[in-house]
């Protein structure tokens, strides 16, 4: 197994790309936490996984800090220590132009996509300094690359920002030994497609990708040797275009 011994958190894991990486992870050895707001999915998702070692799981929303630092607090009595971060936790609106999505939405959207993964960052990185090892992995979306329309003006701020933050971690920490990726994922089909402004058809989602395919990418990345480092990756399905 190549994760033997390893252990990792995954924000947003109980559903969608969060928990096929979880899942991957587990596969491979790594004892996993996952976390997310809703404690029933949590729970669905924890026993839904039957291998050893099993998986375990606490509720957080990742804006709330003083909610993350408890987080982080467990997660780190119950692992021992936080080898892998995985901040895949996200969320849009379905109102996406400017004129008609309201202000407290981008707060929202804000808070979840690029304050939750900050609150996250933060929170692990002093454990991964004092060690000189560690891997974060940040789930972005190609809306962090590209200003399309379909993710909506508050989504693409937000995965922009999120892009930003970790370059500039990734550049900060990589002398403590700390790697930071970012992963861009093109359309996939998890539970975000229910809040498109259209619905989307049964044909559109067996073209997209599904979260099982970040599984075998993000365990070669956590694989690593420690001198080798990724910085970021775009994975989006084969019809999509790329611009």
């Amino acid at each position: 197994m190549k994760l033997q011994n390893k252990t990792a958190l995954i924000t947003g894991g109980a559903t969608g790309i969060g928990y096929g990486i979880a899942k991957a992870l587990a596969a491979e050895g790594c004892r996993v936490a996952i976390a997310g707001r809703r404690e029933d999915k949590l729970k669905e998702a924890a026993a839904a996984w039957s291998g050893t070692p099993a998986m375990i799981y606490h509720t957080c929303d990742v804006g709330d800090r003083p909610g993350v630092n408890a987080l982080f607090d467990w997660a780190t009595q119950q692992l021992g220590q936080i080898d892998i971060l995985v901040n895949a936790a996200g969320t849009n609106i379905k109102n996406r132009t400017m004129a008609e999505m309201r202000p407290e939405q981008w707060d929202e959207l804000m808070s979840a996509n690029a304050t939750g993964v900050y609150n996250c960052m933060y929170a692990v990185l002093p454990q991964m300094r004092a060690r000189q090892d560690g891997v974060i992995i940040n789930i972005s979306s190609i809306s962090g690359k590209r200003a399309f329309a379909l993710g909506g003006i508050a989504y693409v701020a937000s995965k922009f920002a999120m892009s930003g933050l970790s370059t500039a971690v990734a550049n900060e920490d990589g002398k403590n030994g700390v790697r930071v990726t970012t992963i861009y994922p093109g359309e996939v089909d998890t539970p975000i497609l229910e809040h498109r402004p259209k619905p989307v058809t049964d044909e559109h989602r067996a073209a997209i990708l599904k979260p099982e395919d970040f599984g075998d990418i993000v365990v070669s990345i956590a694989a690593l040797p420690k001198r080798a480092h990724v910085p970021e990756l775009i994975l989006k399905p084969t019809h999509q275009d790329y611009q």
